[in-house]
């Protein structure tokens, strides 16, 4: 198929349609609007389910309902949107059911802005919601990239009964690009044994997240447990660039990756013996990967645009045994590749001893200060 100028929030909708999407339900927050929008034009037409429902917290639930009758469901958010679902997902995964979600992110804390920024990176990657559950959680740096991963996402959350989030921010999602759509897939009919749909010819199947006698809950979460053991040994994701002699590597994921990626290639050009790491599986996260290179590289810098999330998890993958910098924008702001740039040059000409927290050196380097 030939490519077309597409926008993020609508590929992606339009690469879960024909992923086999059979139910829509959510409610419009910038900057994923445009994802809803298109559902509520396209899943009409193909005569499949579209809801926008009067807020993210009866949206998720109703995500939990379809998602019980085996259908391939989905919701999209942004940031508050995603917090306020975040109950909702929990009861999902203790229910052990397949569901992909969209986080769009945007500036915050608190209602923030509608600029692009990665600040919902732990309450994605390490759980807002209660109990023991990891979900998938994939991180696409392109328009081409979102529409894979969302087609991956249903196989995904399929395969392992699980929660697989596709995780980007406003740029992504507002930016246009030439990508390819997949082929369009028929609505299978999945007859799983555990979904509700009907107990006319069958025993009764019941779905729940109850579980009143721990002993019985300890069995489901050792079960949860063991299927995210399955899923770190076979789904771990990254794209690794000039990594062969690397001694310094880059670490960002999404639109940080990307940008870096452009400072990493201009580095490459004067000379700096540079690489970029790009996790596309945040969770399960590419610790062993990150903790190889510790072996071979004498630094690393990480770039994210938030004050440091994914910074802990590099942190524990190095374990100290090299020093790790960190590079951040906030609330919005999106690194510039000079930036970066500048940074890399640094740690490569102007050697210094890391801080005991990278992020207090980079507050140094910016000049911010505590109020």
């Amino acid at each position: 198929m030939a490519k077309e100028l597409l926008k993020g929030n609508e590929a992606i909708a339009e690469a879960a349609i024909r992923s086999g999407l059979e139910a829509y339900f959510g409610y419009p927050i910038t900057p994923q609007t445009e994802l809803l929008e298109w559902l509520s034009r396209r899943m009409p037409e193909l005569g499949r389910t579209f809801l926008q429902a009067e807020s993210e917290l009866a949206a998720i639930n109703m995500v939990y309902g379809a998602a019980c009758t085996g259908a391939r469901v989905m919701t999209s958010s942004s940031s508050p949107g995603i917090s306020l679902m975040m109950e909702g997902i929990s009861y999902i995964a203790g229910t052990e059911i397949p569901v992909v979600l969209v986080d769009v992110m945007r500036g915050g804390p608190g209602l923030g802005n509608i600029a692009p920024a990665q600040g919902d990176y732990n309450q994605i990657v390490h759980g807002g919601g209660h109990g023991d559950f990891h979900p998938i959680v994939l991180a696409p740096a392109s328009v081409q990239e979102s529409i894979d991963l969302t087609v991956e996402a249903f196989d995904l959350a399929d395969k392992y009964r699980a929660i697989v989030v596709v995780l980007i921010d406003g740029s992504i999602g507002q930016m246009m690009e030439p990508a390819e759509l997949p082929p369009m897939q028929p609505i299978q009919k999945r007859n799983q044994e555990w979904a509700v749909t009907g107990a006319k010819d069958r025993e009764r199947r019941i779905l729940s997240s109850i579980y009143i006698d721990p002993e019985d809950e300890e069995v489901i979460n050792f079960r949860l447990l063991e299927r995210w053991n399955e899923i770190e040994a076979n789904e771990l994701r990254y794209k690794e660039y000039f990594m062969e002699d690397a001694e310094l590597v880059v670490i960002g994921f999404g639109t940080a990756g990307r940008v870096a990626l452009s400072a990493v290639r201009a580095a490459r050009s004067e000379g700096i013996p540079v690489g970029l790491l790009r996790p596309i599986t945040v969770s399960p996260f590419p610790y062993a990967r990150i903790k190889e290179q510790t072996e071979l590289a004498c630094g690393m810098l990480v770039v994210e645009m938030n004050s440091g999330q994914m910074l802990q998890d590099v942190l524990a993958a190095v374990g100290g045994k090299i020093p790790v910098e960190f590079y951040g924008r906030m609330g919005g702001v999106v690194p510039l590749p000079d930036e970066i740039l500048a940074e890399i040059r640094r740690l490569c000409y102007e050697p210094v001893a890391p801080s005991a927290n990278p992020r207090i050196s980079w507050m140094n380097r910016m000049n911010i200060t505590k109020n």
